[in-house]
């Protein structure tokens, strides 16, 4: 492919014409999933090429192999001595230098982010605070700062500024706001300004949200949505000053979304997903209804919630909010997704149901029922369990929310109710056909003891119609707390 390798100059570290291909866990799909690919990938590249390929991160098959740098050392130039060597024979292919293609990497591993921090300093500057903070630091006997990131300082010529370039190998160990926060710890020290920041081509979702998390709480703000969450993260590190930050074209798992087919019930048109629960289809069902219902409950507490912060005559209650709407903005997410998950249960079963029934695919079929109805059973217990979490946090918005979102909270309290009134049922329908009596049992105990506390907790939430409402003339005065806390509404029977 390239008969002149040896002639180009190259800027970033590089062994072969195609120098590394790892496979890295996105969405619904394992770790081990990627080193079969990275397996699959490296034997085919070889036969069909006949060229040396090298497996790396978590397809090594020899600890010296698990980093890329250390197969990449003394990269392309050094590759026809080092291939003599039989300690670096490659994993796949012929143990012989190919001039015109040098070797290829493969692998499997965690999400890498490139990520750049911008100062107005000089390439020294840069690195040196780089080999600060990068895990090999100055060598064996002066480690960096932050495990899993590598990094080099240098300066970026089309935008007039430095950079301390680094990649960071596992973000949910150091986290992409540790980085930077070490950065321009270091850069103060030195008296250098950081102007921002710069992510080299995608970004997981879970690594903004993470970072967002750690400025919302060292902050002390109130922020739910996870677009808000994004903005916050864009603003904090200056994900910008390069250029535009667009979500859409950054984050994995938008990129993924924007080129599929979303075929989820909970992307459908309501009126369409009313329509398709009412066809004669088994599912979706009476446990995606349950977890709809329990969605829209959750929504209707955050509704509340939201309906008290920030406004003048409840300013007293914010903090009360700030506290309490979280629970069920994240619930109502998480209650959301539940909608599939509970279908996808039983049409795990209903497969099951009609593997083949010969003597020799009994067996199979009846273990493919057996944890298809372990499933089923699965999703609703789930369903009602974090349902429960949230009547604390419900009661206590009886007390301090707005008073004229009283008839919400008691939609939100039966609707949650009977969700759980629906997961139950959902549970026991399912229970009886399992063989497993040690399942059953723990089963059949745990749903006795949700359901009572579900209806002692949802009556209790419940304003039932004495209730009186102790109002000021003034109708916008704000709420009196249950201990009669002035500019709070109280409410009693």
């Amino acid at each position: 492919m390239f008969n002149n390798f040896l002639m180009r100059n190259w800027e970033h570290p590089r062994m072969g014409a195609m120098d590394v291909c790892p496979f890295i866990p996105v969405q619904n799909v394992t770790m081990g999933e990627c080193v079969d690919c990275a397996n699959s990938f490296g034997e085919r590249l070889s036969d069909m090429l006949q060229v040396p390929v090298y497996l790396y991160g978590e397809a090594a098959r020899e600890e010296n192999r698990r980093s890329l740098p250390s197969i990449r050392a003394g990269e392309y130039e050094a590759l026809p001595e080092k291939m003599k060597k039989s300690e670096w024979a490659p994993d796949y292919g012929p143990a012989v230098f190919v001039p015109s293609w040098g070797a290829t990497v493969t692998g499997a591993r965690k999400f890498l982010i490139a990520y750049n921090v911008n100062l107005l300093s000089t390439k020294e500057q840069a690195h040196r605070i780089a080999l600060d903070i990068r895990e090999q630091g100055r060598g064996k006997d002066k480690p960096g700062l932050l495990k899993k990131v590598q990094g080099m300082g240098w300066f970026l010529e089309e935008a007039n500024l430095a950079q301390v370039s680094t990649n960071i190998l596992d973000f949910e160990l150091t986290p992409l706001h540790v980085v930077y926060e070490e950065i321009c710890r270091d850069a103060k020290d030195l008296n250098l300004p950081v102007v921002g920041s710069q992510i080299v081509g995608l970004i997981p979702l879970k690594a903004m949200l993470d970072c967002a998390d750690f400025y919302i709480k060292r902050d002390h703000l109130f922020v739910v949505e996870e677009e808000h969450k994004v903005r916050l993260v864009v603003s904090k590190l200056g994900l910008d000053s390069l250029g535009p930050f667009v979500p859409k074209e950054r984050i994995i798992e938008y990129m993924v979304e924007n080129t599929q087919e979303d075929k989820r019930l909970v992307s459908l048109p309501l009126q369409q997903f009313v329509r398709s629960v009412g066809a004669r289809t088994a599912a979706p069902g009476g446990g995606s209804v349950s977890a709809a219902i329990a969605a829209m409950g959750a929504a209707l507490g955050s509704m509340v919630g939201q309906m008290t912060y920030g406004k003048k005559q409840f300013e007293s209650l914010d903090s009360v909010m700030r506290r309490l709407i979280p629970p069920f903005h994240q619930a109502m997410n998480e209650l959301l997704a539940m909608v599939d998950e509970d279908s996808s249960a039983f049409n795990a079963y209903m497969d099951a149901l009609k593997l083949p029934k010969s003597t020799t695919d009994e067996i199979k079929r009846e273990v493919a029922m057996q944890e298809g109805l372990k499933e089923a059973v699965g999703v609703p217990l789930s369903l009602a369990e974090r349902i429960n979490q949230l009547w604390p946090c419900l009661k206590e918005l009886e007390v301090y929310g707005n008073v004229a979102c009283r008839s919400d909270l008691q939609v939100a309290a039966k609707a949650l109710e009977a969700a759980v009134f629906g997961a139950y049922y959902n549970v026991t329908i399912n229970l009886k056909d399992i063989t497993d009596e040690s399942f059953k049992i723990t089963v059949s105990d745990y749903c006795s003891l949700w359901t009572s506390s579900t209806a002692d907790r949802s009556s209790s939430a419940t304003l039932p119609s004495n209730v009186v409402f102790f109002l000021s003339s003034d109708p916008t005065e704000g709420l009196r707390s249950a201990a009669g806390g002035k500019g709070e509404r109280a409410c009693s029977a």
